[in-house]
């Protein structure tokens, strides 16, 4: 998923709120239902790199852009109809076939806010650094990091078709787009961008080297891990920190999470995910901001690290 921005001027889009399906669906789909056997019956879609030029304007059609603005920053973020990519209408997310990756979740701003308060800090440097945005969406946490230098960023999205019709029209828009010649895509000294669609339980395969030893791997891991929103699914929670573990650079990669505190009716939130990271000892949690605007569920960013 990405992130609606509730906490954002008037001049902002309206927030969005969580609906897990259409309301036009049955009651076997409503968002109290327990859904663990319909996402369990279906398989994952294959894993797959997708690239740049995979964004065909014909196919989905181009975007239409606006902006948004917060702290100093402003970012284009990409409109497209589900209906049109997805043959779907009214529904944030359809297990096995659709994981929200088209609407802008309050959780990409939160993210990018408290990644900015940590730079302004001096906590952290995106400077040269590897990052992957998992369940990335628009993509906008991940086009930041670029903006603040950013030698590597990794998109990893559930779905092919999200990447195709929104990440990479955002990139272009945010990044190549406003570069100096010097920094477009082919350029020596371009930072490498890559997209990758699939499950979390199989996309290491694409992320990591495949049949390379642990000191191989380690070098190849990233220094940060962000992700927004992608915590809602209870039964995909081992799946997502099993991922974390294998692809984070090992003793200093930082994952920072914004998510909201609790998804009430799938079970999923910040603790619920934080409860399976302590109960594996491996890694520790801080809180980073807590945003309780009034208007949607208590929203956190916390900051993951290896002990």
């Amino acid at each position: 998923m990405a992130a609606p921005n509730s906490q954002c001027d008037s001049k902002k889009p309206n927030p969005e709120t969580f609906q897990l399906f259409s309301s036009s669906v049955g009651s076997a789909f409503g968002i109290f239902d327990d859904v663990s056997p319909q996402i369990n019956a279906i398989p994952p879609p294959p894993c797959v790199e997708v690239l740049a030029s995979d964004f065909k304007v014909p196919l989905f059609g181009k975007p239409k852009f606006e902006s948004v603005d917060f702290d100093g920053v402003t970012l284009l973020k990409g409109r497209v109809n589900t209906q049109q990519v997805f043959g779907l209408s009214n529904s944030d997310l359809v297990p096995g076939k659709y994981e929200g990756g088209l609407k802008l979740w309050e959780g990409s701003l939160d993210l990018i806010k408290a990644l900015r308060s940590e730079i302004k800090s001096e906590l952290i440097s995106f400077g040269g650094k590897r990052v992957l945005e998992v369940g990335c969406g628009h993509g906008l946490p991940g086009i930041y990091s670029l903006l603040e230098g950013a030698a590597v960023v990794h998109f990893q999205d559930f779905n092919a078709e999200v990447l195709q019709s929104l990440t990479i029209p955002n990139l272009n828009a945010n990044f190549f787009e406003k570069s100096q010649p010097s920094s477009s895509p082919l350029a020596n000294d371009a930072p490498e961008v890559r997209f990758f669609a699939g499950d979390w339980s199989e996309i290491d395969k694409l992320l990591l080297p495949v049949g390379t030893d642990a000191t191989k791997i380690k070098d190849s891991g990233y220094d940060f891990i962000l992700m927004a929103e992608t915590v809602y699914a209870i039964n995909s929670l081992q799946s997502l920190y099993n991922l974390i573990k294998k692809c984070l650079i090992h003793p200093h990669g930082v994952v920072y999470m914004a998510a909201k505190k609790y998804y009430f009716g799938v079970g999923g939130g910040s603790r619920r995910f934080l409860s399976v990271v302590e109960k594996d000892g491996v890694m520790s949690s801080k809180l980073v901001a807590e945003i309780t605007d009034g208007s949607s569920n208590v929203r956190e960013v916390w900051k993951l690290k290896f002990k």
